[in-house]
């Protein structure tokens, strides 16, 4: 780019030092000069321009073009940030006009000025003259030089060890693992399998100070979930395809999927699964958090989670409710000028053409709402429908849940799990666990333990919400009977979508 003289170049970077190191090999290699600018020390080479971005441009203004020259400038991109509305206030505009003018200069000689920032907060009026880089974080063979480096002898890991902590790094900044192994260093002096954890630990922090990922904790798979036979078999095929073994064998890792189903069904709960099952780490993205009220804010959150999902993988990312995030695009009623429908279109594309291997597995209640683009082959796997538990699950969700609290009474037999299905047909499995709590509830009132007479004592008050919603489940159930989606449970379908086995 500079040799093409690119006037303007917009550098996201998490890691500052890391990118002012790029740039001066790069000015280097060039035989130039490299110059920056930042608003609390004015130009690092004379301390002037302090507070005063006007006449630090003046300079880069006045510069002589004949020789390659960079002019690197942090926090002005702050300055120049749009506001709520996507508009500059009179105050930036002197600072917008003048940096346009220079790119049209420069343009003409070899002079080159970046923007330097953590995040992108660029003004609609600079987007046509204005190159966008982002520094991506550090990738495993750099993580790899970076531990040597940090580590040297002071390791007692193995090399199966070590490759699992590189792939537990992937996803943080070069700073931040230099911190955690420093902190491994001084505490045990030299860097063990405690630094898998204290990695992990830290990776969790980061992902939660993005404020739109959240890093889920799993442990139990697939036989806390009862029933959805199909779906747990559809997994455990998969359990390999993330290994390098898969990748030698040619085949590409899993995409990801679409649990659709009523609600209570487990959609959540199997996600989590799913994720323990393939020993992999839980991303969810909260699609509400992704909405900024900044122009191009919500394109730029996008482009993060995308950055930092592709870092960690492998992984399971998990976005919940489809539907509503979504629900309006097609008919035009999301009002948010077209946000919606960007910041859907770059997942859409990412889904399609991502190589990393990130598993998708998206949840929807109301999956008529969602954009038919979004279910065809290519960018999921596969759709399950999650129905209401038939006899047979309703049994097995009762011996999971009451398994976890009463342990020895499922042993002794206490329960008679048979009847107690019986009793709560067209429940789903989260009314069944919440009948188990009432009846728990009820017997603490009492001081005793809870029994199996408390529990049907709760199922006899509680209403399902299957006949509460009768209408809305039936045209669900319709639409999955109609659909390409595939049962998640190896039941055969009734003629009546609400008939539960007996």
């Amino acid at each position: 780019m500079l040799a093409a003289r690119f006037p303007l170049i917009y550098i996201v970077s998490p890691e500052e030092e890391i990118a002012e190191k790029e740039l001066i090999a790069i000015a280097e290699s060039r035989k130039g000069q490299i110059f920056f600018w930042d608003y609390a020390r004015g130009w690092y080479d004379n301390n002037q321009d302090k507070s005063n971005p006007m006449s630090a441009l003046a300079r880069v203004a006045k510069a002589g073009g004949t020789h390659s020259v960079l002019f690197v400038m942090k926090d002005i991109c702050t300055l120049i940030a749009p506001g709520s509305n996507g508009q500059i206030i009179p105050a930036q505009l002197a600072l917008v006009r003048e940096i346009k003018n220079l790119a049209r200069d420069m343009a003409r000689d070899r002079r080159t000025l970046v923007l330097l920032s953590d995040q992108l907060r660029l003004p609609l009026e600079l987007r046509e003259e204005t190159t966008i880089i982002d520094f991506s974080l550090p990738t495993a063979t750099e993580i790899s030089i970076l531990i040597n480096d940090l580590v040297g002898k002071k390791t007692s890991l193995a090399e199966p060890e070590r490759e699992q902590l590189i792939k537990a790094c992937q996803g943080l900044s070069r700073c931040r693992i230099s911190r955690v192994l420093a902190k491994c260093l001084a505490k045990y002096g030299k860097v063990d399998e405690n630094a898998i954890a204290a990695v992990i630990d830290e990776k969790r922090q980061t992902i939660r100070e993005t404020g739109i990922l959240e890093f889920i904790p799993v442990e139990a798979g697939l036989e806390s979930v009862g029933g959805l036979e199909n779906l747990k078999q559809w997994v455990r095929v998969r359990a390999n395809s993330f290994s390098d073994a898969a990748r030698r064998y040619g085949l590409p890792s899993p995409k990801g999927m679409l649990l659709a189903g009523i609600q209570g069904t487990g959609k959540s709960l199997s996600a989590k699964t799913i994720a323990a099952e393939w020993k992999l780490p839980l991303l969810r993205l909260d699609i509400g958090r992704l909405f900024g009220g900044i122009v191009g804010e919500s394109e730029s959150r996008v482009r993060q989670v995308i950055r930092l999902a592709e870092a960690i993988a492998p992984c399971c990312l998990m976005i919940d409710e489809l539907d509503k995030a979504f629900g309006n695009i097609n008919s035009g009623g999301d009002g948010d000028s077209g946000t919606s429908r960007r910041v859907f279109g770059t997942l859409l594309t990412w889904m399609q053409e991502k190589t990393s291997p990130v598993f998708i597995i998206a949840t929807a209640n109301n999956v008529e709402l969602i954009p038919a683009e979004m279910l065809r082959k290519g960018r999921l796997d596969e759709i399950f429908w999650l129905d209401l538990p038939n006899q047979s699950e309703r049994s097995q969700i009762f011996k999971v849940h009451l398994s976890r609290l009463r342990p020895q009474r499922v042993i002794d037999n206490e329960f008679d799990f048979d009847l107690l299905a019986y009793r709560a047909r067209d429940f789903s499995g989260a009314e069944i666990e919440q009948t188990i709590y009432d009846a728990m509830q009820e017997a603490f009132s009492r001081s005793e333990e809870f029994t199996q007479e408390d529990l049907l004592g709760a199922i006899a008050n509680s209403v399902p919400l299957a006949q509460v919603a009768s209408a809305q489940i039936y045209s669900l159930i319709k639409w999955a009977e109609c659909s390409n989606a595939k049962n998640a449970s190896s039941r055969v379908k009734k003629e009546n979508p609400l008939e539960v086995d007996e």
